[in-house]
């Protein structure tokens, strides 16, 4: 059966105490709406649409930077979750298939789940997620009858009984689009907040003789986030739950609780990550590299047996083949360095190819920013750039060529050449001796004065 997905992200998030909307709050790198995302996107669905509200604009680009395919409808008054489905009607016109809806400020439901409810819809008409919660507190009750739901009783209408229930819902509901929209025209506002609840289909659904049923998952999975209390927790959930993965896949992490992963992290089997290493967004590592201790990585993918840090930096664009050493202090972004080259210390690499074997010496700079433009340096094979050149892009460096310590090379080095760009060394005999005595009589005046 095919699958209509709809995300609903149009709340505000008073508690966030922010202008931007709650769903474009990040968790490892990515908007909560994004990890919404991904987990309805791995059922592959025939249609996207996400209900946005408050800073429509942002949510929706946000959303489409991530899948350009997905349909934005506005809810322009929030009339709660009903009405927010309701809002897609005109969107999925003429849709079949089913319908899920998903929550923009949930991120941790799993593709595993939505599998589970996705095969529980063969036997029943409607399907919802619950959850058994260890503090119910104001959940709304699932009222099952063996496998049968029978309703959803919100925790201010429920009886004693019903609040002793502790399986509860987490608000994900799937069923076919038909039966969604022909339910949700039966909800009514009849409730202290005059809102359409997405809730009461349950009701309406039994009482046409329908089927429906609830699936369990985890507690976990169900997290909400609606303040920067809740979002730190999902933040130490999910890198929790990361690191764990890692270690699993075989990835050694010296100290788990000290690295932090991106939503798309990924490392392979026989990886080292030592203490205090940060992965942003986009990062690939291939089995058997070594990251050392205090790196940040972001946009990335470093090849087998390669080292990288400690203490350096990977931007965007940073491409390292196998064998690559990236040393401390060293930060390269849009640049490629090709097998076995070596910066080790003190090094800024931007916009530039590096050839196979080459070794770029401490304090070296490409210069690729002229304040408007920026520009390309190419070193070639085997060549040796020597300790605190200045490369002003564009330039290029031949094969097996050398730059002299201290040099400034602004036009291109041909292969086998040495580049020497330094004034020559004029050596003034017994005038360090003097300057200091000058110096140090400047000092004893002042001292004397200040007394």
């Amino acid at each position: 059966m095919s699958i209509n997905l709809v995300i609903l992200a149009a709340g505000k998030g008073t508690r966030m105490k922010s202008d931007s909307a709650k769903v474009l709050h990040k968790v490892a790198g990515a908007p909560l709406l994004i990890h919404a995302m991904k987990a309805g996107t791995s059922l592959e669905p025939q249609n996207i649409v996400i209900v946005a509200g408050h800073e429509a604009d942002a949510v929706s680009a946000a959303a489409l930077a991530y899948d350009e395919s997905a349909q934005i409808v506005l809810q322009t008054e929030q009339k709660g979750t009903g009405h927010a489905v309701l809002c897609t009607k005109d969107a999925l016109q003429g849709a079949t298939g089913d319908l899920l809806v998903l929550y923009g400020d949930t991120p941790f439901i799993s593709p595993e789940t939505l599998d589970t409810m996705r095969s529980a819809r063969a036997r029943f008409d409607v399907v919802v997620l619950g959850f058994e919660a260890a503090d119910p507190a104001r959940y709304g009750r699932l009222v099952m009858d063996g496998n049968t739901l029978e309703r959803i009783v919100e925790f201010k209408d429920a009886s004693d009984e019903e609040r002793d229930i502790s399986f509860c819902n987490s608000g994900v509901i799937l069923c076919s689009t038909a039966h969604m929209f022909e339910l949700l025209a039966q909800v009514t506002n009849d409730n202290a907040g005059e809102e359409y609840y997405l809730t009461d289909i349950i009701g309406l659904a039994r009482a046409a003789g329908l089927s429906a049923t609830a699936v369990a998952c985890s507690e976990a999975e169900t997290m909400g986030v609606n303040s920067r209390t809740d979002l730190a927790a999902a933040e130490a959930a999910f890198q929790a739950r990361a690191r764990a993965d890692a270690l699993e896949a075989g990835v050694t992490l010296t100290a788990p609780e000290t690295v932090f992963f991106a939503h798309d992290t990924y490392i392979g089997p026989d990886t080292i990550i030592e203490p205090n290493v940060i992965f942003g967004p986009e990062v690939t590592i291939e089995n058997g590299a070594h990251i050392r201790a205090f790196s940040h990585l972001e946009g990335a993918h470093v090849s087998r047996g390669a080292v990288v840090g400690p203490y350096a930096r990977l931007r965007p664009g940073a491409e390292l083949s196998e064998n690559v050493h990236v040393g401390n202090f060293v930060e390269i972004k849009n640049a490629t360095l090709a097998e076995g080259a070596k910066a080790n210390h003190l090094t800024y690499i931007g916009d530039a190819t590096i050839g196979e074997g080459t070794n770029i010496g401490a304090g070296t700079i490409t210069c690729n920013y002229d304040g408007v433009f920026k520009h390309h340096t190419h070193i070639g094979a085997r060549a040796f750039i020597g300790s605190n050149t200045m490369l002003i892009a564009p330039v290029s460096v031949g094969d097996e060529a050398m730059t002299a310590t201290g040099a400034i090379v602004n036009k291109d080095v041909p292969d086998g050449a040495l580049a020497i760009s330094r004034i020559p060394q004029d050596n003034k005999l017994n005038l360090a001796r003097k300057l200091f005595d000058t110096l140090r009589a400047k000092k004893a005046r002042q001292q004397n004065e200040d007394e």
